[in-house]
């Protein structure tokens, strides 16, 4: 028997047995359009298997997954990306990534892999404006032996609990009227007012300057989101159809927070219940308690809580004030409240020359945004940035007019709170790779409003050379926010270690991470998934828009990729990088 042949059939011998072991877990999914009527105004969406948002899907770890995807939309390439999950490239679901060309219209595709983790995720289309459309939905990971499940995660109930938007707009329409003008959505502005205000309490000559300023810029300092007219939902439902997860007394329950929105951050609470976030982006953490956290787009995280009163709301606020998604927690042995409240919304914050990177860094505000902090590219390489993430603030009484809420990480958490922070994430279990980056690449965030176009490094996708790395390589991921916007940086196909002030082997594994305007975020990552992966932002008109790049992980030889691009290859580590 030849060498050769013998090597085959061991390599066959492996897949049968590894698929003989493994439970094959199937789904079949239809894309299509259907009516759709949430606010009074019946208007065409996606659906799937006629479900608006997307069924949810649950596979153990360690399954086949086999999931048969049928477009039947009309003239329109579709695809799935399945979000946070580890599997090959063409599974990945990027079109013009790894050889995955979409699916188009009447036809089919069958994603094939091997599940290879546990917990919270999510999965949605990439290809065009879809996702805003409709195409997401929840997916869920179970461990494979839930005997091993910690003492601190064993509940008695678990819900899903998915932040999404409903625009009357289709998605083609609003890029349309963000392409006319960025500010199109802004129903926020400040009013004659405000400025009058800002001159009592500031004098005339400073309003002059710092309004100068902002018109140079020719930005508004309201711009915290870029689209409004949302109706923000819990699980598809909309605040008056008020989603509700019961319980019983003395029952843990968790709740897996997936924020699915294409365009908004929120700032979510239950009033009077304390919550234990035990799990990031689907990734175990050690336990934290909190009474509030900021989720960006696409993160997730899994809190537990144990209820003693009736009745509780999940508020999920935007950060512009705009509106909430409304859900609630109720005692099923005990009747429904008759009126579901809605909760008066918190001030909006003003954005600052700080949020513009305007500001030296001790003149920067000591209070970040919740859920989110940042290694400033001019701090020390001494000492971990220590900034509270998310401000404090009462609202006291004043003779002399209040200064108003400032900053975009400002949530006017009430004192005596605690609003998770990115520092106080550490991963449940040891790291596997504690070893010091060989290279480092910079990831420059960048717009132009007027134009409404998003860059990496200066260049929108269509124009961006991929960047490299060698399969195996510890790298250092530098993301420079130069713009006014926060963006939430989504990694595919790898989990980013966040580099937070923890040790080396407590850095929790992130595969998105929040950048906030003006500021410097790092992560550490081991390249050890071969192919082209998607790095981009999560708003997906910020994508759209350019923000988005090609990551390549590929074998190297001669300090050559095996690919005919001509990728950006990561630089040498020097005393330069950011800070850590």
């Amino acid at each position: 028997m030849s060498i050769k042949f013998r090597h085959s059939l061991l390599v066959g011998l492996c897949v049968i047995s590894s698929s003989a072991f493994a439970a094959v877990k199937e789904y079949h999914l239809i894309i299509d359009e259907g009516k759709l009527n949430l606010t009074g105004k019946p208007v065409q969406r996606i659906t799937v298997n006629g479900q608006f948002p997307a069924p949810t899907l649950e596979f153990t770890e360690g399954d086949e997954a086999i999931i048969h995807v049928q477009n039947n939309l009309d003239h329109q390439d579709s695809s799935l990306h399945w979000h946070g999950l580890l599997l090959p490239g063409l599974m990945d679901g990027v079109p013009g990534f790894n050889g995955f060309q979409g699916i188009k219209p009447g036809q089919k595709f069958s994603y094939r892999f091997k599940v290879r983790q546990n917990g919270t995720y999510w999965y949605h289309a990439h290809s065009k404006g879809q996702e805003q459309d409709g195409l997401y939905g929840a997916l869920l990971i179970h461990p494979k032996n839930r005997n091993t499940i910690p003492a601190h995660e064993k509940t008695e109930r678990d819900y899903v609990v998915m932040l999404s938007e409903f625009h009357e707009q289709s998605s083609q329409s609003i890029q349309n009227n963000l392409k006319k003008s960025a500010d199109y959505y802004q129903n926020q502005r400040e009013t004659v007012g405000d400025i009058w205000q800002q001159i009592k309490r500031d004098g005339l000559k400073a309003t002059w300057s710092d309004r100068k300023m902002w018109n140079q810029m020719r930005m508004l300092k309201t711009d915290l989101s870029d689209v409004s007219g949302y109706t923000f939902l819990v699980n598809g439902k909309t605040p008056e159809q008020n989603w509700t997860g019961p319980f019983q007394s003395n029952e843990k329950v968790r709740l897996r927070f997936i924020n699915a929105a294409a365009m908004s951050f929120f700032d979510v609470r239950i009033p009077n219940l304390k919550m234990t976030v035990v799990s990031a982006d689907g990734q175990p953490v050690k336990p934290v308690s909190i009474d509030e956290f900021r989720i960006g787009a696409a993160e997730t995280y899994d809190v537990i809580v144990e209820p003693t009163a009736a009745h509780y709301q999940i508020q999920a606020e935007s950060i512009d004030r705009s509106g909430f998604a409304l859900g609630s927690l109720h005692d099923q042995t005990q009747a429904m409240p008759h009126h579901i409240s809605q909760p008066a919304a918190r001030p909006r914050a003003l954005l600052t020359m700080q949020d513009m990177g305007h500001a030296e860094q001790h003149e920067m505000p000591q209070h970040m945004p919740a859920g989110h902090s940042m290694h400033s590219e001019k701090s020390s390489d001494d000492e971990p940035a220590q900034h509270d993430l998310h401000a404090q603030h009462s609202m006291p009484e004043q003779k002399q007019p209040a200064r108003p809420v400032e900053g975009w990480a400002n949530a006017s958490t009430p004192v005596g709170h605690k609003a998770l922070q990115y520092r106080d994430l550490k991963s449940l279990f040891p790291q596997p790779d504690v070893r010091e980056p060989e290279s480092e690449l910079v990831i420059r965030l960048g717009g132009n409003m007027e134009r409404y176009i998003w860059t990496i490094n200066g260049k929108k996708y269509s124009e961006a050379e991929p960047l490299q790395v060698k399969y195996g390589q510890r790298i250092r991921l530098k993301f420079i926010n130069d713009s006014m916007m926060a963006h939430p940086m989504h990694l595919h196909g790898m989990f980013m270690q966040l580099e937070n002030g923890q040790p080396a082997g407590d850095l929790p594994n992130k595969h998105t991470i929040v950048v906030p305007p003006g500021k410097t975020v790092t992560a550490l990552l081991t390249a050890d998934e071969l192919g082209e992966w998607a790095i981009h932002c999560h708003l997906l008109y910020h994508m759209s828009a350019g923000m988005m790049n090609k990551l390549i992980v590929a074998h190297v030889n001669d300090d050559r990729a095996s690919t005919s691009a001509k990728p950006q290859s990561a630089q040498p580590q020097g005393d330069a990088h950011a800070h850590h």
